[in-house]
Parts: structure tokens; C-alpha cells; sequence
């Protein structure tokens, strides 16, 4: 075995004096600009929590001010949980034309709850509609309002196929096909189907008779 010679040990040890020395020099120079760099990284960091804690509070607020029934306008760039409370609000009060921007909001980020629950309420609002109607005997205007209503719960279930509400309401929007057959043979509906047959097309419910 060769030994280790004295002139391989003083370079080894230049070495590690060398690299010692540079990495002090280098923790010299950078030091500086560190010690003003972390404060500021550190105030903009608490800086930007602050900011969307504030944003986050305000839409509770604005939140809570809609389902108070106070009429808060909302941009369809906010929070998925604020756009659907607005959405509600509209549908509450049959503003559904002023629903469509903010449904398409939600499509467009991807918040498929939301957008189940918001085409839900929608749902309801052409339902609330359509059964206003029946009871003045106006079939020809309800007709559309069911068929639109059918969509709305269908279109609600295929982005949350367990929504058992809305599976409800469906079954309760096809029972009036079944009551009234001349509302399919008026205004059609995505998903076609005769007044016997409806049953099997109704989500969650078992093939044959009702």
C-alpha cells in the first residue's frame, strides 16, 4: 500500500484553506444585499396574506349580504363561491338573463360543483315559473320553461351525477311531461323520450315502470 506523501497532504490542505477563504469571501460579499433583500421578501410575503385575507373577508361579506337578500353586483372574475351566491340571488328573483356570464365563469374555471348547484338554481327558477303558469293555464308559455328547466337539471347532474336534489326536480320536471305530452311535441328537449317511457331516462332511477 502507497503512503500518502507529505507533498499531497500541505496540497490538501491549501485546498481546504483555499476553499474555506473563498467561501467566506463570498458569504462577505452577499451578506449585504441578503440583510436588505429578506426584510423585503418578508414584508411582501405578509404583505400579499394580508391583502387576500382582506379579499377573502370582503367576499364573506358580500356573501352573506346576497343570502341576506341585498343586491350586490358581482364581476364574473370573483370567487367561484361568490359568483354562485350572486347566481342564486338572480335565480331567486327570475333574473335569469343576468345568470348566463356568470355560469359561463364558472364553466370556465372548472368549478364543476359550483356549476352543478348554479344550474340547479336555475332549474328551480324556470320550474317556480312554468308552475305559475299552469295555474293560469297559460301551457304554451310553460312549456318552454319546463323543457329549459329539464336541461338545466340534466346539464346540473352531468357535472355532479350524485346532486340528489336535482335528480329529484328532474323526476318532478318530467312528471309534467307525463301530465302535459304536448310540451315535448311543442318545444323538444335534448334528450327526446315519450311520455310512457320517461321514467328510464330519469338519473337514478331503475329501468320500467315507474
Amino acid at each position: 500500500m502507497s503512503l500518502v506523501s507529505a507533498r499531497d497532504i500541505r496540497a490538501r490542505r491549501r485546498f481546504a484553506v483555499l476553499h474555506r477563504d473563498g467561501a467566506a469571501a463570498a458569504w462577505r460579499r452577499l451578506r449585504p444585499g441578503l440583510l436588505v433583500a429578506l426584510p423585503l421578501a418578508l414584508t411582501g410575503t405578509a404583505l400579499s396574506l394580508a391583502i387576500a385575507g382582506w379579499s377573502a373577508r370582503r367576499d364573506d361579506g358580500r356573501i352573506a349580504a346576497l343570502e341576506f337578500g341585498r343586491d350586490v353586483s358581482v364581476s364574473p372574475e370573483a370567487r367561484t363561491a361568490l359568483l354562485l351566491a350572486r347566481i342564486r340571488f338572480l335565480a331567486a328573483r327570475d333574473r335569469l338573463g343576468e345568470t348566463e356570464p356568470l355560469i359561463d365563469a364558472l364553466d370556465r374555471a372548472g368549478a364543476a360543483p359550483e356549476a352543478a348547484r348554479a344550474r340547479y338554481a336555475v332549474g328551480n327558477s324556470r320550474m317556480r315559473q312554468a308552475f305559475a303558469l299552469i295555474g293560469r293555464g297559460d301551457l304554451d308559455r310553460a312549456a318552454p320553461m319546463v323543457t329549459l328547466a329539464r336541461q338545466d337539471y340534466r346539464r346540473a347532474l352531468r357535472a355532479r351525477p350524485d346532486f340528489w336534489d336535482a335528480k329529484y326536480n328532474l323526476d318532478v320536471a318530467s312528471r309534467l311531461v307525463r301530465d302535459y305530452p304536448e310540451f315535448d311535441r311543442a318545444s323538444g328537449d335534448e334528450l327526446r323520450a315519450e311520455p310512457k317511457k320517461i321514467w328510464t331516462d330519469i338519473p337514478g332511477q331503475p329501468r320500467g315502470g315507474p
